[in-house]
């Protein structure tokens, strides 16, 4: 590097906050790789940035009002530093657009999902005193030659975007509106991006997409489906552990769990979320499956994958809900034993179809109680689930220190559990066979063997 160049790095500074989903971390990166290439290097801090990208979430209300909160602070920082530059990125600037800049005087440019490679322009139109929009959304996938900027990495796990936008259109959701159509990445670029994660030292790779199971490619004649995708990725190496999320319970199919099974370096691990166990609430909801279709995708998957970690999503108290429709979800939750879950109260979306057709007629305090008892029973399941773990042997991929100590490592297994045990001589981005000897509801606790 020259010593202009250097100049140029010091004087150019970027931090990116990320909020919500693993996409949105995904998307960061992308964006930390368009900056770099306009000669900006990305700072793990805001205080000295030049520019504060935040990239949001509008999946629940609550995501949002934070986002709010932290431009109050943001605001106060900008006393300090007139300078800085104030940019919203992703899906609350989708869904709220102009709006976001009538309301927010600290935002200096708007920008969609689909619009980062605007970036610079939109910069350059902010640094001329205006400020800037670009929310258009793209019909095709977008950053699939951009190689992303790993930000905040451990070196080890790394995500891999392979597919953007929903067409399932839940009825709470503002995905659809926020991140477009359904559109799949060229196979080859998402094998040329494992690969050079792998020629970096990369040990473990999940792929992204909002349906990541309905990822679907053709080309002169040429169709990838998303089992034969993964397995080209697993093939690279079978030192590469491959992830992936999230699945939707419509599309998971025989094929890829059967592909998981015989595949020694796809992680038996499947996030399957269920939202709701009543076929009335799955119904107004437009999920596009049954409780009876959903318990049959976990009994294959438990025929085939016996040790297969399983996690899902649920939603306490949408629109209509009844109390025998919550017990319902309590006893499908019990049916299927779940190692964890992401648990929420509905949050009423605007322009989602939910809050155009259906009543938010649950109240808060019923949908808290429910979630309650929702996260009660996910404890009791969780501690269940990591019991029998115990007297097991996995091989476990160390990402970190624990928290708790330095003498002890972390990481996870095959199943995405994490695993806790002494150091000893191991290092990070080791494979440690691991024994399990006790647990909590979170975490199993071993020892290397």
């Amino acid at each position: 590097m020259t010593e202009n160049q250097t100049k140029i790095y010091k004087n150019k500074l970027v931090n990116i906050e990320t909020y919500g989903c693993q996409m949105n971390f995904s998307d960061s990166e992308i964006v930390g790789s368009i900056m770099a290439e306009e000669g900006y290097q990305t700072i793990e801090s805001a205080e000295n940035a030049d520019i504060l990208f935040i990239n949001t979430c509008s999946i629940r209300d609550n995501a949002e009002q934070r986002i709010r909160k932290r431009l109050k602070e943001i605001k106060r920082m900008k006393k300090d530093n007139p300078n800085l530059k104030v940019g919203i990125l992703g899906c609350m600037a989708e869904r709220l657009k102009q709006q976001l800049l009538d309301e927010e005087d600290v935002v200096d440019l708007i920008v969609g999902p689909d619009a980062y490679r605007d970036l610079p322009n939109l910069i350059k139109t902010v640094e001329s005193g205006r400020r800037a929009i670009n929310v258009l959304l793209s019909e095709e996938e977008t950053y699939a030659e951009i190689e992303p900027v790993r930000l905040g990495s451990n070196k080890i796990s790394a995500f891999i975007s392979i597919m953007r936008g929903c067409e399932n259109f839940c009825t709470y959701c503002v995905v659809p509106f926020t991140r477009g159509k359904e559109r799949s990445r060229d196979p080859e670029t998402i094998l040329n991006e494992a690969r050079d994660l792998l020629a970096k030292g990369y040990k473990e790779v999940t792929l992204l997409g909002q349906n990541v199971n309905s990822y679907s490619w053709e080309s002169n004649a040429t169709a990838v489906s998303f089992p034969e995708l993964i397995t080209l990725v697993a093939a690279l190496s079978p030192l590469l552990r491959v992830r992936f999320a999230t699945s939707h319970p419509k599309d998971i199919s025989d094929e890829l769990i059967k592909t998981i099974a015989k595949t020694p370096n796809i992680c038996y691990a499947i996030h399957l979320p269920f939202q709701s166990g009543s076929n009335d609430v799955l119904k107004r909801m437009s999920r596009k499956y049954t409780r009876e279709w959903y318990m049959d995708r976990i009994r294959t998957i438990k025929k085939h994958i016996p040790d297969c970690g399983l996690s899902t999503d649920i939603i306490a108290g949408f629109c209509g809900e009844t109390e025998e429709d919550h017990k319902q979800t309590l006893s499908l939750m019990e049916r299927v034993g779940y190692d964890y879950a992401f648990m929420f109260k509905y949050s009423e979306r605007p322009n989602t179809i939910a809050q155009k057709k259906f009543k938010d007629d649950v109240s808060e305090e019923i949908k808290s109680r429910r979630l309650t008892e929702i996260i009660d029973l996910q404890q009791v399941l969780s501690l269940s689930a990591n019991k029998q773990n115990i007297g097991k042997t996995f091989e476990v991929l160390v990402e970190s220190f624990s928290k708790r100590s330095k003498e002890d490592l972390a990481g996870r297994n095959s199943q995405n559990k994490m695993v806790v045990f002494p150091k000893k001589d191991f290092n990070i981005g080791d494979y440690v066979i691991v024994k399990i000897k006790d647990c909590t509801a979170a975490t199993l606790i071993g020892e290397a063997v």
